[in-house]
């Protein structure tokens, strides 16, 4: 499923236009994404947290040179841990 079939359904299922489905997905979009970057952590309990990390630099070699070493600086990325409900879930069924 992609973005725009998630729209879809979700227009579908709250009775809403796709456009106002869209609209309902870009700001969730936004609001999580300012959250990890400010680094707070993003709950919605049953489902799972969002949240960053900062990945450590590490030395790493140049693909296109395999003797030269570079530098690979640190980086924040995201990360998410699925919540208890979603997991159980799953673990109960394999197809929806």
């Amino acid at each position: 499923m992609n973005k725009a079939d998630l729209a879809s359904r979700l227009a579908e299922q709250l009775d809403i236009s796709k456009k106002l489905g869209e609209d309902f997905i870009a700001a969730f979009e936004e609001i999580v994404t300012r959250a990890l970057t400010h680094g707070e952590e993003v709950t919605i309990a049953g489902f799972g947290t969002f949240s960053s990390r900062t990945r450590k630099g590490r030395i790493g070699v140049n693909p296109q040179k395999p003797t030269e070493k570079i530098e690979i600086p640190s980086v924040l990325v995201p990360k998410f841990k699925a919540g208890k409900a979603l997991k159980d879930t799953l673990k109960g069924k394999r197809s929806v």
